[in-house]
């Protein structure tokens, strides 16, 4: 989901100061959640600032990139397999146990 614009975080800012409105009301009439109008007051009051806060470090995968291979080869000697089956057999080859999903996920990155 995108961010709201700096714009609309403005607005609401310059509303909710301007008027003596509850925070529920705030919400409901820019049609936005209430607990979107409780974090950007937060981080208002506290720095200032409205812009969204950008996101510096994306979540690592569960696999690192030698165990990716050993998926891979896996995939490529049993291309039938289920999911919970591979899952079962890369647990078996690296130790690390992943969910069904996250196997699904690690064949869609694999292609």
């Amino acid at each position: 989901m995108k961010a709201y614009s700096v714009d609309l975080r403005q607005k609401i800012i310059d509303t909710y100061n301007s008027e003596s409105i509850s925070q529920r009301k705030l919400a409901k009439r820019f049609r936005v959640a209430l607990s979107f109008i409780y974090k950007l007051l937060k981080q208002y009051r506290q720095s200032g600032d409205i812009a969204p806060k950008v996101r510096t470090l994306q979540t690592p995968t569960k696999l690192n990139e030698p165990q990716l291979q050993v998926l891979k080869q896996l995939v490529e000697a049993n291309n039938d397999a289920t999911l919970e089956e591979l899952r079962d057999q890369l647990e078996q080859a690296t130790g690390v146990r992943i969910g069904r999903s996250t196997t699904a996920r690690m064949l869609q990155r694999l292609q």
